[in-house]
């Protein structure tokens, strides 16, 4: 059906920068909205960033300014849905999530996740 591959986790010090990425194949015809979560260490799942179908993007409070979600769809079978990171802090040290919701199929799908880690 879908396939989400993310790729983009990494080390980075305080103040650096990660691009993560996720190319999204399949029967992707009918999405609504592409997101980017994360879980930290004993915490829960959160929603980071999120692009709809028309563009539109929105922003956990925690982010804003730092973060920027975009979407390449020029393709009908493949989409790839980029979080550019910058100013990272020690706090958004998590497994990162790519997630997509189809209204097509009335559900939504997951990644694998990809371990960020900000450290000194």
């Amino acid at each position: 059906q879908v396939q989400l591959v993310e790729s983009g986790g990494g080390l980075v010090q305080p103040g650096g920068s990660l691009r993560l990425s996720c190319v999204v194949s399949g029967d992707i015809s009918g999405i609504y909205a592409m997101a980017w979560h994360r879980r930290a260490p004993g915490k829960q799942r959160e929603l980071v960033a999120r692009i709809f179908r028309a563009g539109t993007t929105t922003y956990a409070d925690f982010v804003k300014g730092r973060f920027t979600i975009s979407r390449d769809n020029a393709k009908n079978t493949v989409n790839t849905v980029t979080l550019q990171m910058n100013s990272l802090k020690s706090e958004d040290t998590a497994v990162y999530y790519c997630n997509v919701f189809l209204w097509s199929l009335g559900r939504d799908f997951w990644g694998q996740g990809t371990q960020v880690t900000v450290s000194s």
